[in-house]
């Protein structure tokens, strides 16, 4: 028997037989054994010791009603199955094209009730929103002045958010290229033979630095196939920016920041997909929730079992339990006439 092996009965109306063999042996043994000689009273008889009852005769009664009672178990078909569990599911591919250019530097995102800034705000929420889809393989693009790769599809999350961990800016040269970045993650979906393709990207800011054109991007990613969710992120207008006063202490400075909310619009609506605004967390938190729950995958568990019959081993030692009791019938337990 192995851990995790399913005890069944394939005919277990026969373990009916066994509570009947019990009550016929409490039957049998409460007559007692047959008179030899019959007396009209037993009033002589009450000097004389009781006599006991052979032992042969309450083992050998034992022993056929076991040989009986493991044969009644044989014939209910005892098996043992292990369960073998499959998962089929038509995943989604993901890719989340996440600006790191240095205005999701402002801090007007809050974390755990503390002041947080964009990108920090960012990385937690795409955090639970990776874990919330096992099934699904996902990558990140990450994008300032030009794009760069930061993981590939994959099903292995737990690296995904190891990647995601070491997200920060100043990696590339500074600025917003969001046609680039559009046509990095669009590439990384390209030929994958999935049920459904899903582009999300995010900004906070206006493209500053044009080398492809975001509608075109947005056009050749439609044409693969690809839907495109865009999200405006932060505030449209001036934002808390830390700084550096003259004693090295921490200083907020009112930074203006634009992101043209019609560009991002446009490429959703060429995409298939939606355009969202997060102003804050909580509204960033419900934008991925809600892409969650438009983009749904398809998960069915088929679960199989496979029975191995043991009655072998119940009716073998029923039968050699009876074997037994008539060889020790006929030899050293056998009684004269």
């Amino acid at each position: 028997m192995r851990f995790g092996d399913v005890l069944n009965f394939a005919a277990p109306w026969w373990l009916l037989g066994i509570p009947l063999l019990l009550a016929l042996s409490w039957m049998l043994g409460g007559r007692g054994p047959t008179a030899a000689i019959r007396f009209s009273s037993l009033l002589g008889m009450r000097g004389v010791g009781r006599v006991k009852p052979s032992g042969w005769r309450g083992f050998g009664a034992g022993l056929m009603m076991l040989a009986l009672a493991l044969c009644f178990v044989a014939l209910s078909r005892p098996q043992l199955g292990s369960s073998n569990e499959t998962i089929e599911s038509s995943g989604v591919d993901i890719v989340l094209a996440l600006d790191v250019s240095t205005s999701m530097l402002a801090e007007d995102f809050t974390l755990g009730g503390q002041r947080a800034n964009r990108l920090e705000a960012v990385k937690d929420v795409t955090r639970r929103f990776i874990g919330g889809r096992p099934n699904d393989r996902i990558g990140i693009v990450a994008f300032a002045g030009r794009p760069y790769l930061v993981s590939p599809l994959t099903l292995d999350h737990a690296w995904l958010e190891k990647n995601l961990e070491r997200l920060r800016t100043g990696l590339v040269e500074d600025g917003t290229s969001v046609g680039a970045a559009l046509s990095s993650a669009a590439n990384r979906l390209k030929d994958k033979p999935s049920k459904s393709k899903i582009l999300v990207l995010l900004t906070d800011g206006d493209e500053t630095i044009k080398t492809v054109p975001p509608n075109t991007a947005a056009e050749a990613a439609k044409a693969m196939g690809i839907k495109i969710y865009t999200i405006a992120a932060g505030t449209n207008g001036l934002a808390p920016y830390p700084a550096q006063d003259m004693f090295g202490r921490k200083v907020y400075r009112q930074v203006q920041v634009s992101v043209d909310e019609g560009a991002l619009r446009k490429i959703a609506e060429i995409g298939g997909g939606q355009f969202f605004r997060a102003t804050d967390t909580a509204s960033l938190n419900e934008i991925f929730a809600q892409i969650d729950k438009l983009e749904k995958t398809e998960v069915k568990l088929n679960k199989k079992v496979d029975w191995r019959d043991f009655y072998h081993a119940f009716l073998g030692a029923g039968l050699a339990l009876a074997l037994l009791h008539w060889l020790l019938s006929q030899t050293i337990w056998r009684t004269i006439p």
